[in-house]
């Protein structure tokens, strides 16, 4: 598959799997000779459904091999107190390596009311009140193995009802440059039942106050059944672009920008605001070719993530899946799966 990319998604694998336990999205980097995922997890006996949003938590997996398995380590960003923005679940993962420290970000909430348990389904009103207290959160160590250090404030808060952004700040994604700029993209919306859209931030250093760098969404289209979500964020030293995966996410039949509902499109940029698609830009496809030389059709292929060699080349594509063959369907079990890169 030829794409704007430059490289084609080659064989997958099963990177991590957690018996008894859901796990979502990931983020990976290469430290101290080793391969550190951090990646988000909850009870299976809870079930799917809106359990991520009353009981992930953010978790620390390592492996001597970019594609796993993965093995857990230990649970980095645990329950912590409701009377914290991110005290009562932790999810969304990116981490970071910067002048000697990580930089871990992720999102985080908190709610008053009861701790859903057991099968029970989660009322819809409930689900919506909690969604809406999402907020970006940043989490530092000074060692990858060591105690991440958490702000007790949100790094990006909603703006006033007159904005798009009003709602929410979640799905952060990162790029930090040489001389330490960060700039981040995230994810909200205006209101219930409205597209989900992407803004752009920009700090002057890693943990810094972020500022907005547009006041409407970046990536907007003129048909309304076009929506994207799931940003991947970085910068291309040899382009000097900001370059961005997303998820396609189109409704209603539309096609959407690849064609292909829950693939991955590629997008660039010289100032991280106005990104242009290119003709060709799906990145991945939901239509798996595994290791085995197996091929499925896969319900899910979510919140993707790239690793990156020391050159600062894409290597190797993570993304959250699961064993149903229809979108949603997690009766089954979730997995992270690790698809390698392969150049044209």
């Amino acid at each position: 598959m030829k794409n704007a990319f430059g490289f084609r998604a080659g064989k997958a694998v099963k990177a991590l799997e957690l018996p008894g336990y859901y796990v979502w999205d990931c983020s990976v980097i290469k430290a101290e000779g080793r391969y550190h995922m951090f990646s988000s997890r909850w009870d299976k006996t809870l079930g799917f459904g809106w359990n991520w949003l009353f009981h992930s938590e953010v978790i620390h997996c390592v492996a001597d091999r970019p594609q796993g398995p993965y093995e857990f380590c230990n649970v980095v960003l645990p329950r912590r107190g409701r009377e914290y923005f991110d005290g009562m679940n932790t999810h969304n993962t990116c981490i970071k390596a910067y002048d000697g420290r990580f930089y871990l970000y992720y999102m985080g909430c908190t709610y008053g009311g009861e701790i859903p348990g057991g099968q029970e389904e989660i009322p819809e009103a409930y689900a919506l009140e909690v969604w809406n207290r999402k907020r970006i959160g940043l989490a530092v160590a000074k060692e990858i193995d060591g105690a991440f250090v958490r702000r007790d404030t949100p790094l990006l808060e909603p703006r006033d009802c007159s904005k798009w952004d009003c709602t929410i700040t979640t799905n952060p994604s990162v790029a930090i440059l040489p001389d330490g700029q960060t700039y981040m993209i995230y994810k909200s919306r205006r209101s219930f039942g409205s597209p989900l859209q992407l803004g752009v931030a920009m700090a002057d250093r890693p943990d810094g106050a972020f500022v907005r760098l547009a006041d409407t969404p970046i990536l907007q289209f003129d048909h309304p059944d076009f929506h994207i979500e799931d940003p991947f964020l970085w910068y291309d030293a040899e382009k000097k672009k900001f370059c961005l995966i997303a998820k396609d996410d189109c409704k209603n039949g539309s096609g959407g920008i690849t064609g292909e509902w829950g693939s991955g499109f590629y997008t660039e940029s010289k100032d991280c605001v106005h990104f242009e698609i290119a003709r060709e830009p799906k990145v991945y496809s939901r239509n798996l070719l595994w290791a085995d030389g197996s091929r499925t059709w896969q319900g899910n292929l979510e919140r993707p993530s790239l690793l990156f060699d020391d050159n600062g080349r894409p290597t190797h594509l993570f993304c959250a899946s699961g064993a149903g063959s229809r979108p949603y369907d997690f009766t089954g079990s979730t997995y992270i799966v690790c698809i390698e890169l392969e150049e044209p």
